[in-house]
């Protein structure tokens, strides 16, 4: 499927057919895509958590409980979750773990270059550190990157997503103790095959008109 078509028929799913799983090799593919995805002075300020079982699945399910019950079905019944979490800072030490991947990865023809890139990702970290004082923000926005290439790919590959802000954050941290692991829940995404009786797959695309959200120069 070409990225336009895939565009025009991506949608939001509202509830998933049980019955048909996204197969092994294509949910690989969406997770090296997501993998792959860029980030601000390559921060990648993320962390994934997956969802394959109907156990796991049960875990995540518990942060659309209550004020978000109407979301539990998205979790439920879908294939696959992945909850994508921000990190809660940045330090020293994770920006040279992020120096350390990147000289192993063949990055840096030399010392100075991998000085001069640490100077410049240091830079726009202290930024939003000190001036903007939004750093978490901030990442959150790279995590959002992800997500989009994580929907973007799934709908290429012709699976279905549903993007849920509508979570409770502070049930998941505690239930993936991801404040001691100086993260905290963002987003979650579901993938699937919707089921024949989501009405959303029914309905035309709707968009404003590109006369109103383009400009030429």
């Amino acid at each position: 499927m070409d990225i336009v078509s895939a565009a025009k028929r991506r949608y939001t799913a509202k509830i998933y057919d049980t019955d048909r799983p996204v197969a092994d090799d294509v949910m690989h593919q969406i997770l090296e895509a997501l993998h792959l995805s860029p980030s601000s002075v390559n921060s990648q300020p993320w962390h994934f958590i997956v969802a394959t079982t109907a156990e796991a699945k049960a875990r995540m399910a518990k942060g659309t409980h209550g004020e978000y019950a109407f979301n539990e079905p998205k979790v439920t019944t879908a294939s696959h979750v992945v909850l994508f979490c921000v990190r809660t800072g940045v330090d020293a030490g994770y920006e040279d773990l992020l120096l350390s991947q990147e000289q192993r990865d063949g990055r840096y023809s030399d010392e100075e270059a991998k000085r001069n890139w640490a100077a410049g990702r240091s830079y726009f970290i202290d930024l939003h550190r000190y001036q903007g004082r939004d750093v978490v923000h901030w990442m959150e926005k790279q995590v959002y990157l992800a997500l989009g290439v994580a929907m973007t790919t799934a709908a290429v590959l012709g699976v279905d997503t549903t993007p849920l802000e509508g979570i409770d954050t502070k049930v998941l941290d505690q239930e993936f103790g991801l404040h001691e692991k100086g993260l905290t829940a963002s987003v979650m995404l579901s993938f699937g095959h919707h089921a024949q009786g989501d009405f959303n797959a029914k309905l035309p695309k709707s968009r404003l008109k590109k006369e109103q959200v383009f400009t030429y120069l």
